[in-house]
């Protein structure tokens, strides 16, 4: 057999490439694109839990993108208690392969495609979902994906308020600091889940709670504002869809498979099926379905995370790790 080699990009390589803003919002877009115009293959995501004693599981995704010609799988470790050991919440790894021949193409540290990929579903959501002079966010969580969410909603709205809360101060200060750096502008911290979130433009939920809880109150949700829910443990009211018009999802397959997700309660007690959404973010990008129709909707888009997502910025990031010589070749047989 002739020789196969591969390409590994560890999670140096993936810094040293600096991915800009709109280069992570244009590759996941393009998945997206793809995927509302047919042209994808994904499937549910599936959990491995080794031991509840653990307080984690894996998640594994799947997908296939036709323009890009590639598949793949990822699994990320999702481990709540890891910050005890200064170590990540989230840790990935994205196998590339060739669709045609199964052989592989790639290996890469996806624990910053993860946290990218995640912020920019968020605002692409928003792009499409919140008002276009939404200017006030209100976010709850601070983990690795919280700050791709506020930074890449920042780049498309140049929000004028940012309030960030979490349950651990010393988690909700470093967050703000690290934003306020970054972002060049204030952030506020409040003490409580109502400050943060009343009255405010878009509204992103990215909590770690360890059990469903409903600490996000319907009645806070502003009229015309955007809720965007994807915690791993349901932290909103089984009314908040009652106040919605439109309702989108990322994937519906996934939406309404597996033990966790936002609103698990929501799809396993009938509260909201496939009828009763709007449709998914990628019919929208694709232009088969309208996004934002007026400004007094009350839209949420709820995503669980999309294989497609990790691939479409995977591929983005290694030809540009090819243009650049990073990463190195491996020889697979």
């Amino acid at each position: 057999m002739k020789p196969v080699w591969f390409t590994f990009l560890n999670g140096s390589d993936i810094e040293q490439l600096e991915p800009t803003d709109i280069e992570i919002l244009d590759a996941v877009e393009e998945g997206l694109r793809a995927q509302g115009l047919g042209e994808t293959v994904v499937e549910p995501r599936v959990h491995l839990m080794p031991d509840p004693a653990f307080n984690g599981h894996f998640n594994v995704l799947r997908g296939y993108v036709a323009p890009l010609a590639l598949a793949g799988v990822k699994i990320v470790g999702d481990y709540v208690d890891n910050y005890r050991t200064g170590l990540p919440s989230e840790m990935a790894l994205l196998n590339l392969f060739d669709p045609r021949t199964g052989m592989p193409v790639a290996v890469l540290d996806a624990t910053a495609i993860t946290e990218m990929r995640t912020g920019a579903l968020t605002a692409l959501g928003a792009r499409h979902l919140a008002r276009p002079d939404a200017k006030v966010l209100g976010h709850i969580g601070a983990r690795a994906t919280s700050y791709w969410n506020v930074r890449l909603l920042d780049r498309i709205f140049d929000l004028t308020e940012i309030r960030v809360h979490s349950r651990r101060p010393e988690s909700r200060e470093a967050f703000a600091e690290r934003l306020e750096r970054e972002l060049g502008k204030p952030v506020i911290v409040t003490e409580d889940w109502k400050t943060c979130v009343e009255g405010a433009d878009i509204v992103v939920e990215a909590s770690r709670l360890e059990r469903p809880q409903p600490l996000l109150k319907t009645e806070w949700i502003a009229p015309g504002a955007l809720v965007v829910p994807y915690g791993t443990n349901s932290a909103v009211e089984i009314t908040l869809t009652d106040i919605m018009d439109k309702i989108v999802v990322d994937d519906w397959g996934q939406a309404h498979a597996g033990p966790f997700g936002a609103l698990r309660a929501h799809v396993d007690s009938g509260r909201l099926d496939e009828a009763g959404l709007h449709g998914e973010l990628g019919e929208i990008v694709a232009g088969h379905k309208p996004g934002r129709e007026s400004a007094d909707e009350t839209n949420l888009f709820w995503h669980r995370g999309l294989s497609l997502s990790d691939i479409a910025l995977g591929a983005a990031l290694l030809k540009k790790a090819e243009e650049r010589g990073l990463g190195q070749k491996l020889r697979f047989s």
